[in-house]
């Protein structure tokens, strides 16, 4: 494996060439995530070549993100996002099963076990159930007119007219926020807004903060567009300042993407003082914000501040998205995205270059929804959801015999809880363990959290298949 041979299939200096070995054995599966690499100067020897051009070569990867060295234990293969930057993470000409084996061993059973049986309690899926998701109709609208619109959307580009006044009005209802339609995107969901602001606002190599642990640090679109990622701490109120702050001074942060209502995985609302405190910071820096508002129509209390960071913003600094897959079903993709008109319309132009515009019918479902259902259906879930939600926590406390820490969701979806555990073998156990109970749950490691970790979505859970 390690021999100068080797070296001969790539060009450039000899300290470029190890590079490029190194990340085309990670790239194969030779190296995993977390493996040790061999020593320096057995490296050097067994390529016979210089301790120094390995050391250097060791270097350049290390600071790209994609070793780490330990002092006194040796380098090793990444095992974590943070900070790794390349210019592409995809390589079309690898073959579709190398993608399919980036899943961990874990989520490997889990994909089986969704497979071999229907009555599991899929912990793990952040989406609604069925039941939960409203049946729509289209009212007075012939497939001519269907066909008429597709065949006008060159002129619709920035999204449908008539639902673009009706986010107008679900913003003005929600949050008492006054939107100007000229300033809302249709997409087709969060992830392409996601996408649209990595390939219209960020180039490859910028540094991007996120929450840790945060749903952000499992998406690949980050890593494909050539970024680097940086977690920033938080409490119970939210991202912490001083953290940010650090983070913001040691790599030079551009964007800052946060998910502040119910947060993904954590479940936890970042408080209106906090969100002032970090648009503040980040308006003296020049640094922009991505907030992704996914989950605020769910809140359990009705006196819950979940006034959107957006609404603070004086300085166009706010990039607001949001959606409605987590309260219609995430086949009907419709989201918006709520920055200055000279954003959207050059977001819009891209997204017309890559897939030729928008669909119509997915736009007038959502219109019929923010029109006619969200009001009665958003009160129904939020007292569905949060029954589940204490089912789910008595669950947790009978199975684990109150050995089990966590915070009691206010709204949202998700669950975060801390294992009883204090090592990888025990994780692996008590994964293991659920499994065997036809549990599956969401391991912190997915959103770049360390050990022990664990995220249950309870709109899954049915206490009827644990009994």
């Amino acid at each position: 494996m390690w021999n100068k041979a080797k070296l001969n299939a790539f060009d450039g200096a000899l300290f470029e060439k190890l590079t490029a070995l190194v990340e085309h054995y990670i790239e194969q599966g030779l190296l995993i995530s977390g493996e040790r690499l061999p020593a320096e100067r057995e490296l050097a020897k067994n390529l016979n070549i210089n301790r120094s051009t390995v050391v250097h070569a060791l270097d350049i990867l290390t600071e790209r993100g994609i070793l780490l060295r330990r002092v006194g234990s040796g380098t090793f293969v990444n095992d974590k996002k943070w900070g790794v930057q390349a210019s592409s993470t995809i390589n079309w000409r690898l073959p579709a099963h190398f993608y399919q084996n980036k899943q961990s061993l874990y989520q490997q059973k889990a994909e089986q076990l969704r497979k071999q049986n229907t009555a599991i309690c899929d912990l793990a899926n952040g989406d609604l159930p069925t039941s939960m998701i409203p049946k729509l109709r289209l009212a007075n609208v012939s497939s001519h007119e269907l066909v008429m619109y597709e065949k006008n959307s060159d002129q619709l580009q920035l999204g449908l007219p008539a639902l673009k006044q009706q986010i107008v009005d679900y913003m003005q209802h929600s949050f008492n926020m006054l939107v100007d339609d000229s300033e809302i995107l249709i997409t087709s969901g969060t992830q392409q807004s996601l996408f649209l602001i990595t390939q219209g606002l960020l180039k490859p190599g910028d540094a991007i903060g996120i929450e840790s642990p945060s749903y952000f640090y499992s998406l690949p679109l980050f890593q494909a567009a050539g970024l680097r990622l940086y977690g920033i701490e938080c409490d119970d109120q939210g991202i912490i300042l001083n953290s940010l702050q650090k983070t913001v001074q040691q790599h030079q942060v551009k964007w800052l993407f946060l998910n502040p209502t119910f947060q993904n995985p954590t479940g936890l609302l970042m408080s209106a003082a906090r969100k002032q405190a970090v648009l503040a910071f980040c308006r003296s820096q020049c640094i922009g914000i991505v907030e992704d508002d996914a989950y605020s129509g769910l809140a359990f209390d009705a006196n819950l501040t979940i006034t959107p960071i957006k609404k603070f913003d004086h300085d166009n600094q706010v990039i607001y998205l949001g959606s409605l897959s987590k309260y219609i079903g995430r086949n009907i993709r419709v989201g918006w995205m709520i920055a200055p008109r000279k954003v959207i319309e050059n977001l819009a132009k891209i997204r017309q270059h890559i897939d030729s515009g928008l669909s119509i019918l997915p736009q007038l479902l959502a219109q019929q929804y923010l029109q006619h259902y969200y009001v009665s259906h958003q009160q129904l879930l939020r007292q569905q959801l949060q029954l589940k939600a204490q089912q789910l926590m008595s669950w947790l406390d009978s199975y684990f015999h109150g050995a089990i820490n966590y915070t009691k969701p206010l709204g949202g979806l998700h669950l975060y809880a801390q294992l009883p555990i204090t090592s990888v073998q025990q994780e692996t156990a008590l994964l293991n363990q659920l499994l065997a109970c036809n549990i599956i749950v969401a391991p912190g490691v997915d959103f770049g959290d360390q050990l022990g970790n664990i995220r249950l979505s309870y709109g899954h859970f049915d206490q009827n298949l644990l009994l």
